[in-house]
């Protein structure tokens, strides 16, 4: 899901804070969207990468009858561990790997799914091309983006008073790569340039984002992702600093109590090759 050494690292405590308060904060309503529009194919074998600690894997689980295989793969062993730790209701297979080299046979899966990781991958064409080439003739890619960081509420007020703490010489990591990825002309260009022939379907969807208190998010996006990497490095306060400011931001928006926002994503589904061939 995330380059090995030059990129965003999922390690440390990071996988147990992003599946405690990132993955029902966030990812939960696209993992029920996503893993629907896997089984209105009818599979009989899913590839899912980029799993992160499983909430499409265990959602794929659900839905799916049980003679379907799944095997989830994601670069991250701490997040594999984690995911494999919450388990699934039947088997699924958990496999470390990565989307731009995947050690599968040419055409081995009906459906490959993946949940806001594309963005992670250095090089989306060549993960695409990986897609593509794992795919069965008449198979499915189906993954999904964040929109821009402006159309989701919490990691946008977040941002805002985090930021003057982070350096000004680069874009912040949630900027960067989360939501950094969201415009469609350049999806399908990238699409076509890894071999897809047909035009994708790309739709718009909104979802909300509640918790309990303004706590939560502020903890999910300060200490739950790689913007954590980005605080630390600032010195041994500025998380303990920069979480009190995202919670107090997110309290002064959105009030004291149970809070609610929204969520907007784009979601992708394209074929291994168009209709015509």
């Amino acid at each position: 899901m995330h380059p090995p050494e030059t990129g965003p690292v999922f390690a440390g405590s990071i996988p147990q804070v992003y599946a405690q308060h990132l993955v029902p904060l966030i990812f939960e309503p696209y993992a029920a969207d996503l893993a629907s529009r896997v089984a209105r194919r009818q599979p009989a074998s899913v590839l899912e990468v980029a799993a992160g600690t499983g909430v499409v894997t265990r959602q794929l689980a659900h839905v799916l009858p049980p003679g379907v295989s799944i095997i989830a793969t994601d670069l991250s062993q701490p997040m594999l561990d984690q995911a494999a730790a919450a388990g699934t209701e039947r088997p699924v297979e958990w496999r470390q790997a990565d989307a731009q080299q995947l050690p599968f046979p040419d055409g081995s899966f009906d459906v490959v799914v993946c949940q806001f990781g594309v963005m992670f991958f250095p090089d989306r064409v060549r993960a695409f091309a990986e897609a593509r080439r794992v795919l069965r003739p008449g198979g499915g890619f189906i993954f999904n983006v964040w929109d821009r960081i402006e159309e989701n509420e919490f990691p946008d007020v977040i941002l805002r008073v985090v930021r003057p703490l982070l350096p000004e010489d680069q874009l912040p990591f949630m900027i960067r790569i989360p939501h950094g990825y969201h415009d469609a002309a350049a999806i399908a260009r990238d699409l076509a340039r890894a071999g897809f022939t047909g035009p994708p379907t790309i739709t718009t969807l909104t979802a909300r984002s509640r918790a309990e208190s303004p706590r939560v998010p502020a903890v999910a996006f300060c200490q739950g992702t790689p913007m954590r990497a980005e605080l630390e490095e600032l010195g041994p306060t500025a998380l303990v600093e920069a979480t009190d400011l995202a919670t107090a931001a997110i309290a002064a928006r959105f009030g004291p109590g149970a809070v609610d926002g929204k969520l907007q994503a784009l979601v992708v589904e394209v074929d291994r090759e168009s209709p015509a061939g």
